[in-house]
């Protein structure tokens, strides 16, 4: 090996990559940019879990017993309820995550002894509230000694089974990885093939090429969801509680602008290297902010803002409705929404840029 001609080779591929800015600029600023933002972010330590309270005893001890474990800031008590069935009402609508209530017979639970005297009753959907309100069912009470002074109740996941949790979050991973990817080079490749000027040469509108990229793949993702949910099903038992039409509508929208970030990204990227490294980028964001892999209420609200304006943390928060909760449309409406502001934004912005491109 000649050292000499080697260093040659390093030399030329150093200078090739310093007039390659775009992708200089990632390489240098993504693990940065991560880093900061995940190790800012990521926190399994939950506080402020929406909640409410249903105080049947109405007591002076059951006031103060409320008081000390809203003290804890696991919880955050934020409405005050007058019956059990509203409790049901707002988890299916996805505004409170956990439920304290306090039983008519709750001073003669705390004089017996015999079993704890509050319940706590939490969304099962969600695997990071359970654990937390493991947590909370440990705080000490007054007068309680050292035994559990909470008994833990899980609607939708009274079993715990952790495929109810990851099967749901899975479908929205999968499509994200996916559909991204396969769109964030469809344009570069056209246009590392010399495609994309012979394009230029038809009377096609940038409207007609995006839509054109975009609905091969929607059939795919259509089919994907399919598949996910038929082995779901059939190896793991997961439900869908709710209405199956509105779950592939909420889908499609999520397909859609998945594929429309992707357009959106290859229109950014010069080859298709810097597209994938680009789809790569979007995924580690939507997968760790989502509240997927971590709780969502531990993030400080930086974070929560932020991943509050991509698409997986609103489809998530469908397909868990949907599938364990049973909730409708009339329930998630607002989560719907955001998707088609998503899309309508993304496909926008990547009509705008195939405009220039052609003009």
């Amino acid at each position: 090996m000649n050292l000499r001609r080697l260093g040659a080779i390093v030399l030329k591929e150093l200078r090739q990559l310093r007039r390659d800015r775009l992708t200089f600029a990632m390489i240098a600023g993504i693990p940065l940019l991560q880093l900061v933002l995940f190790g800012y972010a990521i926190n399994m330590d939950v506080r402020g879990i929406q909640a409410a309270v249903l105080d049947q005893a109405n007591t002076a001890s059951s006031r103060e017993a409320i008081a000390e474990l809203a003290s804890s800031q696991v919880i955050d008590l934020r409405y005050h309820l007058d019956n059990p069935q509203q409790i049901n009402q707002l988890l299916r609508e996805g505004r409170i995550s956990a439920a304290l209530v306090v039983p008519v017979d709750f001073n003669a639970r705390l004089q017996r002894k015999d079993r704890p005297p509050l319940q706590l009753v939490v969304d099962g959907s969600d695997q990071s509230v359970q654990a937390s309100a493991r947590q909370l069912a440990a705080y000490p009470l007054p007068g309680w000694s050292n035994r559990q002074a909470v008994e833990v109740v899980n609607f939708y996941n009274p079993e715990r089974l952790a495929p109810l949790n990851t099967v749901p979050g899975l479908l929205g991973v999968i499509l994200t990885m996916t559909m991204v990817l396969f769109t964030a080079v469809a344009l570069v490749r056209e246009r590392e093939r010399g495609n994309l000027e012979l394009l230029i040469a038809t009377p096609v509108s940038p409207w007609e090429l995006t839509v054109g990229k975009v609905l091969p793949f929607v059939g795919i993702g259509l089919i994907q969801v399919s598949v996910i949910l038929l082995v779901g099903h059939w190896l793991f038992a997961v439900p869908v509680r709710g209405s199956l039409l509105e779950l592939y509508g909420a889908s499609l929208l999520f397909i859609v602008a998945s594929l429309s970030l992707g357009v959106f990204l290859s229109t950014l990227a010069s080859t298709q290297f810097q597209a994938m490294q680009m789809a790569f980028f979007t995924f580690l964001p939507q997968i760790l902010l989502s509240g997927f892999m971590f709780p969502f209420a531990g993030m400080p609200k930086a974070a929560q803002w932020i991943a509050e304006l991509l698409p997986l943390t609103h489809y998530l928060r469908i397909t868990r409705g949907i599938m364990l909760r049973e909730a409708g449309m009339g329930e998630l409406w607002n989560e719907a929404l955001w998707l088609l502001v998503f899309c309508a934004i993304l496909l926008g912005l990547s009509v705008s840029r195939i405009q220039k491109r052609l003009d």
